[in-house]
């Protein structure tokens, strides 16, 4: 009898384009029986998920659609992880190898991170392994066509917070700054960047390389405006 337990990988897909996808990810969709990937809702498809498909029959794997508490409610968020990181032991205990797909990387803000950090908590015989992919911040810099850093310059990736003094900080201490998820606090990251004579230095970037991109080279174009939740801001100084 096998008692072989199934590994549990986190597989970088890319920031959109499906064709920025490493070889070895690849190679790793149509291995593994089990495909997760983060729902919106039960059933639900993630962005994630639509890059998978078009590398993978979904027929003939096991997709499991994971839902992630949205909430900061301690109680509902251990639950709610304890029962994402239970569907996928149920799959791992049966040897089968099941592959957490994640846009971009799995190591940078990634679902994954935490997902990989319980099932070695909680199942700590479970094998897991990381597969880097290319992140939306170096998506950004190509679709912008703008070096993030050159030399010993420095360079900031920062979850964009309603934090003001952060924000400066962020901004004081490096040459380019990547602002992740900005849509939420954009205009007063806009009025950061004017206190600090930073107006016209920013661009941002939605759904980078999918085919529903958008860039604007001029950040201020967007003040009172809403954006997609998967918006960038790069500021170069």
């Amino acid at each position: 009898m096998d008692n072989r337990t199934g590994t549990l990988y986190g597989v970088g897909v890319g920031p959109g384009d499906p064709e920025l996808i490493t070889l070895k990810a690849c190679r790793l969709l149509k291995e593994c029986p089990v495909i997760a990937y983060p729902a919106t809702k039960k059933g639900g498809k993630s962005y994630a998920h639509e890059i998978v498909e078009l590398h993978v029959n979904a027929d003939e794997k096991v997709m499991l659609g994971l839902v992630f508490p949205m909430t900061k409610d301690p109680d509902l968020l251990a639950g709610g992880w304890n029962r994402t990181a239970e569907l996928c032991w149920n799959e791992l205990k049966l040897g089968r190898d099941v592959a957490f797909v994640t846009e971009g990387d799995p190591n940078l803000y990634s679902t994954f991170i935490h997902l990989a950090r319980l099932m070695q908590e909680q199942h700590p015989g479970v094998p897991v392994v990381s597969i880097p992919g290319i992140s939306s911040v170096l998506g950004a810099a190509a679709a912008l066509e703008q070096p993030l850093a050159d030399g010993n310059q420095r360079v900031g990736i920062i979850p964009a917070t309603d934090d003001r003094e952060a924000l400066k900080e962020a901004l004081l201490h490096h040459d380019t700054v990547v602002f992740l998820k900005v849509a939420k606090v954009l205009d007063l990251v806009l009025d950061v960047l004017d206190e600090l004579g930073l107006e016209g230095k920013a661009s941002v970037v939605t759904k980078v390389t999918s085919p529903y991109e958008t860039v604007w080279r001029d950040a201020r174009e967007l003040r009172g405006h809403e954006l997609e939740y998967l918006s960038l801001m790069v500021v170069s100084k």
